[in-house]
């Protein structure tokens, strides 16, 4: 089976994710799509996270009852910050049986020489980038391993939605109907 690997906080997941990955796991040579949430990225500060079980709660919410996406705490029990070489190692030897492909935005793409061992993660893997607005994919999208895809564009981001939850200001529509009645019924984010 081929499977994309989209990384990320989702702190919280929103539409956007949700867009990407069911676009890549719709419209691509991909079999399933995981969304893989990371206990912490090595180039994030930790501190504006939400837990760990929190966060994977919300992608599950988000994703039940779509057969092609899958929710995904593999990096939980791997050592920290997550370096995403070691996660796609671990995974290489724990289902030999699937084919990864990581998929990312045209900004991760544009910084993914600064992630530990990305030749490695180059020479390995496919990456199925998704064009950002405002971000152009850089040198590395003539790479032969790189297939930029035209993948809806939206301009969402967890921060803005964290941001307007602390102010009391509506995200109804910026999250998946089950996510959103979750964080109206708690006090995740405020």
């Amino acid at each position: 089976m081929k499977i994309g690997l989209f990384f990320g906080s989702f702190n919280p997941i929103h539409i956007g994710h949700l867009i990407i990955g069911n676009y890549m796991a719709t419209q691509t040579d991909l079999d399933r799509v995981w969304f893989v949430v990371s206990p912490q990225n090595p180039l994030k500060p930790k501190k504006t996270l939400a837990r760990d079980h929190d966060r994977l709660h919300l992608v599950r919410l988000a994703i039940a009852d779509n057969s092609k996406l899958k929710a995904s705490d593999v990096e939980f029990g791997l050592s920290q910050p997550s370096y995403t070489i070691d996660t796609l190692a671990f995974l290489k030897e724990k289902y030999p049986e699937h084919q990864f492909v990581l998929i990312m935005g045209a900004d991760n793409l544009g910084s993914l020489h600064l992630w530990k061992n990305y030749a490695q993660i180059l020479a390995e893997y496919e990456l199925y980038v998704y064009k950002r607005p405002s971000f152009e994919p850089g040198e590395l999208a003539s790479h032969p391993r790189v297939k930029i895809f035209e993948a809806p564009p939206l301009d969402i981001s967890a921060t803005y939605i964290r941001d307007c939850i602390k102010a009391g200001k509506s995200v109804r529509y910026l999250l998946p109907e089950p996510v959103w009645e979750y964080l109206e019924s708690g006090t995740l984010y405020r």
